[in-house]
């Protein structure tokens, strides 16, 4: 450990590894960028949305059928059978 732990910090060893990945004066979670970058990043994020709209849907889509199916053979099941 270092020199500087402090156990009554609970932060304490996020930030020293924080610090420690990070070069001087960088910025971890937000990178400059032009607006060009921030307009592509947009489209990208877009399309990363309808493509999981897509796969809700999708997933919907089979636990409906699923449903379906489980009601159509419980209808179909003789009434002494549990």
């Amino acid at each position: 450990m270092s020199a500087d732990f402090n156990p009554n910090d609970p932060f304490a060893l996020m930030r020293q590894f924080w610090q420690n990945a990070t070069p001087a004066g960088a910025q971890p979670f937000l990178p400059p960028l032009s607006e060009e970058e921030i307009d592509r990043r947009i489209a990208e994020l877009r399309v990363v949305e309808g493509w999981l709209t897509m796969n809700l849907g999708a997933l919907s889509l089979q636990i409906k059928t699923l449903e379906m199916q489980k009601a159509a053979l419980a209808a179909l099941k003789p009434k002494g059978d549990a």
